[in-house]
């Protein structure tokens, strides 16, 4: 490779034999000396092997932006607060290393997303933690309530956004409808599934929804996102009622056997559904939450000894996500009959949908009463992910058998459906 004057920041073209690739040149990590690393303009990083490279074009020299940003408070404007929790919306390119760093402040946030602020003014940035989704469990679910409990009382806080990876948004949106009770002011969960500095991004549109959502009057814990591949809209789901359902796609989350809320645009909201209106009063969070709870998938020819391995372990409550209308194993030599009667005399084992749209009905198939006479709690239209955090909040305040089942069964933050939308 010839000798070349470009460093890391600048814009070059790496020159092949065959190819010529384009974009910022990136710092190569101390283990890769013989790889060069590039930015490409589609946002993603490719690594070059030096020996393979006939030579690296400088085309622009890189920029040190270091202007200091002030942000003046409109007081035409409303006031949110934000709380950011990690994923891809929070974090920000460095065109020299292409490492990200989270955003802290709101003058990093306007050096990413000002378009928010034409509609918002952002008085308050909490930053409790910064993870990767799947890393989060109960307790940083409690640490957020908590902060939102404070953020809400805040008479000068009109709504709270969170900003939170995709993996498991949709349990963070579940717990929190839950955690928070008498809530009086909207609660607003968002996400993008590609970083800002892709031309593809879906933050800025994510973002700019939110904001409306989080001063609009829908007293509700919601997530807002894409509601198409297309950057015309969001949609403002109920937290109880989405889940992620595709690995990829910025519209990844949809309403399930539920209407969203809201459509909403840049510059305007259309109302689709009933909804709690913002109100006063004081936002308690009620944070108990039992860890020895578990979420299992029943399939063909699974031994129901499984459930012998959460009681040894000190379980209270399993779900299990169920065949069709509630279905698991009666009439074959695995039959779960037997195990179901025996775990429950100590631990509560509930039934959610494994197919995900639609509701259990244990009264249809006589095999699905007898399931039902074991003492299986069955979840009607209930999300398996949001009856695996309600299981875990309800055996936080009790263990009575009875109490639990009327919990379950208690519509607290529209998990349950009389009629369903799908």
């Amino acid at each position: 490779m010839a000798k070349t004057i470009a460093i890391p920041g600048d814009r070059v073209e790496v020159h092949l034999s065959k190819v010529i690739y384009g974009g910022i040149l990136l710092e190569s990590p101390e283990d890769e000396k013989g790889i060069v690393l590039l930015k490409l303009d589609s946002g993603y990083n490719i690594g070059l092997n030096k020996k393979d490279i006939i030579e690296i074009k400088r085309i622009k020299k890189g920029e040190i932006k270091k202007e200091r940003i002030e942000i003046k408070k409109d007081d035409k404007k409303p006031d949110i607060a934000l709380i950011l929790t990690g994923g891809t919306i929070v974090n920000r390119l460095d065109p020299k290393t292409g490492a990200v760093s989270p955003l802290t402040s709101p003058e990093d946030l306007f050096k990413s997303y000002p378009k928010i602020f034409d509609k918002v003014n952002v008085i308050k940035v909490e930053m409790p933690f910064m993870k990767a989704s799947e890393d989060m469990d109960y307790k940083d679910w409690q640490n957020i309530a908590k902060i939102c409990e404070r953020l809400l009382n805040d008479k000068d806080v009109k709504g709270v956004v969170i900003t939170h990876g995709t993996d498991i948004l949709h349990y963070t949106s579940a717990v929190l409808s839950f955690f928070l009770r008498n809530l009086t002011k909207p609660v607003v969960l968002t996400y993008s599934q590609r970083s800002s500095d892709r031309a593809s991004s879906d933050a800025n549109l994510n973002l700019i929804c939110s904001a409306l959502a989080a001063v609009s009057d829908i007293a509700e814990v919601m997530l807002v996102g894409h509601a198409n591949s297309n950057d015309e809209f969001c949609y403002a789901i109920p937290g109880t009622k989405t889940r992620k359902l595709h690995t990829s796609r910025r519209d990844a989350f949809k309403p399930v056997n539920a209407k969203p809320f809201a459509k909403i645009f840049p510059n305007k909201i259309e109302i689709l559904s009933e909804h709690n209106v913002r109100k006063s009063g004081k936002v308690k969070a009620d944070t108990k939450f039992e860890e020895k709870v578990a979420l299992i998938k029943f399939y063909p020819g699974q031994d129901p000894d499984i459930l012998d391995y959460y009681l040894k372990k000190g379980y209270k409550g399993i779900v299990v996500e169920a065949l069709g209308l509630g279905h698991v194993a009666v009439n074959s030599r695995l039959s779960w009959i037997k195990k179901l009667k025996e775990v429950q005399k100590k631990m509560i084992v509930c039934f959610a949908a494994q197919t995900i749209y639609g509701r259990l009905d244990p009264y249809v198939y006589s095999n699905l009463r007898e399931i039902m006479k074991t003492g299986v709690i069955y979840l009607e239209d209930m999300l398996a992910e949001t009856a695996f955090v309600k299981l875990g909040w309800v055996l936080g305040h009790t263990t009575d058998k009875e109490k639990v089942k009327e919990m379950m069964l208690t519509n607290y933050a529209r998990e349950l459906n009389d009629r369903l939308e799908q």
